[in-house]
């Protein structure tokens, strides 16, 4: 048993382990602390939360390993979520059901992702940099999505379209599994893929990336794209999930939380990384911060304070696994 205790100690390296470490603390101390943390309803809601994260966090992870970053999610969020019930309650989705829940599913999402090849181009072509590149559309992309609605709560109801937020398969929130199926698929492009080892070959060493051939332009817009459609799918399920579309509040403060994940999830600040699964990872812990705060009473503005301290171990573990 010693012995056992030894090899763990000598095998556990903090700056790889220490996301996995976090996540076993905040759940002992929730187990300890927290009432009704084992409950199945306590299960749904977290999922059900961290999903939007998740899905979010994974497209960033893929912008920030080509060393570039984007902080336009949460605006694309707003813009996706304002378009879908601008679309399906309008008349020819009421004269046209099934067309319409589909155009209202994939209009946002084709419109997310010319979002994505605006970043891309002005990231990878015009060589603006990344915060200033989406910075452009942080500002303007919340604008036009109030413009659409005129500022205007928009609520309806729509159970198909709801499905998205509120399904269940298998007795699990279907978001659940979404983030599951993208996680599996991002994470074979990572690894197995031309694309992956283009990404990841960008965000080590751009120059010597260009100089063997690799498009590096189109690999930075790829990232952003997907990074981009991911958004729009996210802001998708939060209109699902209230029945409501805000255009004021739908992915507010996201930027923070999916780059607050991919960076506890292992994602490298500098690139050349890309940790799929480390960066779900790194959306369940922000929400069990957030859920732990709530939870034992304390105000929602300590989860900022929260999580800005977790960015700062992350940031303070890479430092010290590269030297």
């Amino acid at each position: 048993m010693t012995q056992t205790l030894a090899m763990m100690r000598g095998r556990f390296d903090p700056s790889r382990h220490g996301a996995l470490l976090a996540l076993v603390v905040i759940v002992l101390f929730n187990l300890a602390v927290t009432p009704n943390f084992l409950q199945a309803q306590t299960l749904f809601v977290n999922i059900s939360q961290v999903a939007t994260i998740a899905i979010v966090a994974m497209g960033m992870t893929l912008v920030i390993a080509t060393g570039g970053i984007d902080l336009s999610v949460g605006a694309v969020m707003a813009l996706s979520g304002a378009l879908a019930p601008l679309i399906f309650l309008s008349d020819f989705a009421t004269a046209n059901p099934g067309l319409g829940l589909a155009a209202s599913i994939l209009v946002p999402i084709v419109v997310a992702l010319c979002c994505g090849i605006f970043n891309g181009v002005l990231v990878s072509v015009l060589n603006v940099q990344p915060i200033v590149a989406t910075l452009i559309f942080f500002i303007s992309g919340r604008g036009l999505a109030q413009v659409l609605t005129n500022g205007n709560l928009q609520t309806f109801t729509n159970p198909s379209f709801s499905y998205l937020g509120t399904g269940r398969v298998l007795g699990l929130p279907f978001q659940g599994w979404l983030v599951l199926l993208i996680a599996v698929v991002l994470f074979w492009v990572v690894t197995r893929s031309v694309f992956g080892r283009q990404l990841l070959a960008v965000g080590g060493n751009e120059r010597a990336a260009r100089l063997s051939g690799i498009p590096v332009h189109r690999v930075k817009i790829g990232a952003y794209v997907i990074c981009a459609g991911l958004s729009g799918l996210a802001g998708l399920i939060v209109v699902a999930i209230n029945s409501a579309s805000d255009a004021a509040r739908i992915g507010n403060l996201m930027e923070l939380d999916a780059i607050a994940a991919a960076v506890v999830g292992g994602t490298l600040l500098q690139g050349g990384r890309a940790p799929i699964f480390g960066a779900v990872l790194g959306a369940v812990i922000i929400q069990l911060v957030k859920y732990t705060l709530l939870a034992n009473g304390i105000a929602d503005e300590v989860a900022l304070i929260a999580k800005a301290g977790i960015i700062i171990a992350a940031v303070y573990l890479q430092q010290a696994r590269k030297e």
